[in-house]
């Protein structure tokens, strides 16, 4: 079944896991190398919201940008050049054959405030959620990005202009952070 086209202009939230649950990312570098690519795919048609990579999948929250020609092709083949360029690379770095990922990114087209602010939490607790990490301090997600002051690629600015400040945003993160581990702890008492 063919998904719809991604749609420059829109904001999505896109997701994807490797095929079988397999890992995506088997050491550091492949997570670098794997951020190089979004800096040379995406950067150039969309603004990168938030991110994280995991062993076995991935989240990006990002915006294609508008096109002046209306001919242009679907917003999504800079996404598959990526994807594509980094199975390639995997399979013949680690000697494997076939899909690396399942066959398509899902994604969810994002249609207001209150659900952007929500994936860029949710995307940032994922190491959290799937015990990847017991902090927000994961390294593979751009939380910390987003909070610092130092220099990314991101669009920081409209991140945090979307929950008002970034005391805002620090709060909105530690209080889900604080609900999944309250829940978290419900969830493993004997009853």
């Amino acid at each position: 079944m063919q998904q719809d086209k991604f749609e420059y202009g829109a904001t999505y939230h896109i997701c994807n896991r490797g095929v079988n649950r397999e890992d995506i990312f088997k050491e550091d570098k492949n997570y670098a190398y794997f951020l190089s690519l979004m800096r040379k795919y995406l950067l150039p048609v969309a603004d990168i919201y938030a991110y994280c990579l995991m062993k076995n999948h991935y989240h990006l929250l990002l915006r294609f940008k508008e096109q002046q020609n209306v001919l242009a092709l679907d917003a999504y083949k800079p996404l598959s050049n990526m994807l594509n360029t980094y199975s390639k690379s995997i399979n013949k770095k680690y000697q494997r054959t076939g899909n690396l990922f399942q066959r398509h990114p899902k994604r969810s087209k994002v249609s207001d405030k209150e659900y952007f602010m929500q994936l860029v939490v949710y995307i940032h607790l994922n190491p959290i959620k799937h015990n990847f990490s017991a902090s927000l301090n994961y390294p593979h997600s751009s939380y910390q990005a987003i909070i610092s002051d130092k220099a990314t690629n991101l669009d920081r600015k409209t991140v945090i202009d979307y929950f008002d400040d970034k005391d805002n945003l620090i709060f909105w993160h530690d209080f889900r952070r604080l609900q999944h581990q309250k829940i978290k702890e419900l969830t493993e008492e004997d009853f």
